[in-house]
């Protein structure tokens, strides 16, 4: 079973995916802390120092890594599935699923502690600011995250969602 975890920044699939993993026994893992360990840079740096489009390159090579495991759940980048077919690429190799989450909660959630600042697509933008930053970004993603096989809307809960993904995809 290979899932993939899409969706806009602070929607949860980091969290999701450790609960994912946990209760179908697989492996997880975070795309982006894939990639700051293969260029031993934090995004923030690899952006700062090397540009975006780099980094969606590298962000393209490690995902497409996963073409020969099996048994795993990814966490992408908000922006993974927007770049280089890569929505394509992963509605063939296993199962995608989109955490549709509200930008209202989103914007909570990125207000939070230090989260804004360590995010460099968002770290400049003022707090006043970011409802509008987020509604543009999703404005132009959504076509994307749309493309998933799985959509999940603000309260989903983890046991409808394992028993969807099995009985959907045994």
């Amino acid at each position: 079973m290979k899932i993939f975890l899409i969706g806009m920044m602070g929607s949860g699939k980091s969290f999701l995916c450790q609960q994912l993993a946990e209760r179908l026994q697989i492996n997880a893992y975070d795309l982006d802390d894939l990639i700051e360990a293969k260029e031993q840079k934090t995004i923030e740096e690899i952006f700062n120092t090397k540009g975006e489009d780099y980094f969606r390159t590298k962000e393209t090579e490690i995902l497409k890594s996963f073409a020969h495991k099996e048994n795993f759940v990814v966490a992408t980048g908000g922006g993974t599935a927007c770049f280089n077919n890569n929505i394509e690429w992963m509605n063939k190799q296993g199962i995608t699923i989109w955490l549709n989450i509200s930008l209202d909660v989103i914007a909570k959630r990125l207000l939070k502690g230090k989260e804004k600042e360590q995010r460099p697509l968002i770290k400049d933008i003022s707090n006043d600011a970011l409802q509008i930053f987020l509604q543009l970004m999703f404005e132009q993603r959504k076509k994307h995250y749309e493309q998933a096989r799985i959509t999940l809307k603000n309260n989903y809960h983890i046991d409808t969602l394992l028993s969807l993904i099995q009985t959907n995809y045994p």
